[in-house]
């Protein structure tokens, strides 16, 4: 799932390519993807792209005043094109579910008859990739229940919002209305670097594991982000996965002790964890928990 530092790279894409342009036409391959009615979809023919922003793991592209707001969910993406097939694309064929296209380069001085712009798509047959047009970010439920953003978060907000906490601090870190932008790898690689178990109470971190857990934090994301923003929309999943040192590589040693980086299982997903660096030495009891993670 791309979580707050590749969603930040896919901001700064769209502002650095897609600003200044209209939007001409958009297709729509996937209706399920589409979560409002009002304001109508043809509102946003003709209209400029102005700016592209972030909220938590939600991508704003703002087009006049009107929001196109995006949830990538686990296996969805943004696939920026150059040169856009005339052809829309087909209901219920391939992993497109909602194309933007956007004014050609004839209108920026480049070459006649191209024309820019970029498909959501998502892979697989468990769907989540959702769409909103609104008139403010806020009128997604979403962004609503939102938390502060966790790359806004210091040391003493760590403490504020994990005092008397009863869950496990993995539960925490990927509860986006207590904080916003964290998920499941970068959860796992913040505990990691920090030296926590995933299973330590939220709301009993002494004043040592707060300043570790505050700086991982601030850490791995401001990493992530460094290395993310500025690359193509189609090298950011690549460079995602090349930056982990825990999550995805179970099996396999981990890069500061050697150890070997466990697995613990529940419903459809997974988290790593090293039982050395976070445990004591340790293994976690794979117990499948589906409540850990929404």
């Amino acid at each position: 799932m791309p979580e707050s530092p590749e969603v930040e790279a896919l901001a700064f894409f769209l502002r650095e390519n897609a600003v200044g342009r209209a939007v001409t036409r958009i297709d729509v391959a996937s209706p399920t993807v589409l979560k409002t009615v009002s304001p109508a979809w043809t509102e946003l023919h003709g209209a400029t792209v102005t700016g592209a922003g972030r909220h938590g793991k939600y991508l704003d592209v703002d087009c006049d005043g009107l929001h196109l707001v995006v949830h990538l969910a686990r296996a969805g993406w943004l696939r920026w094109s150059d040169a856009l097939s005339q052809a829309p694309p087909r209901p219920g064929r391939g992993p497109v579910a909602l194309r933007v296209r956007l004014s050609g380069e004839a209108d920026r001085g480049g070459e006649p008859g191209t024309a820019p712009g970029f498909d959501l798509t998502e892979a697989g047959t468990k769907k989540g990739l959702a769409v909103w047009l609104v008139r403010a970010p806020g009128e997604v439920p979403g962004i609503a229940r939102l938390g502060p953003d966790a790359m806004d978060v210091d040391r003493d907000g760590w403490e504020r919002l994990l005092h008397g906490s009863s869950v496990r601090l993995k539960t925490a870190l990927v509860d986006q209305s207590l904080v916003a932008g964290i998920g499941n790898a970068y959860s796992d690689e913040i505990l990691h670097a920090a030296r926590l178990s995933p299973y330590v109470t939220a709301g009993k971190l002494s004043d040592e594991a707060l300043d570790r857990l505050s700086d991982a934090v601030r850490d791995v994301l401001t990493s992530a982000v460094d290395r993310s923003v500025g690359r193509k929309a189609a090298r950011l999943k690549g460079e995602k996965r090349s930056g982990l040192r825990v999550h995805g590589r179970t099996g396999l040693p981990c890069p500061v002790c050697g150890d070997t980086v466990r697995e613990v299982s529940f419903a459809d997903r997974a988290f790593q964890y090293c039982p050395t660096c976070q445990t004591g030495g340790k293994p976690l009891a794979d117990r499948r928990l589906s409540r850990l993670l929404k």
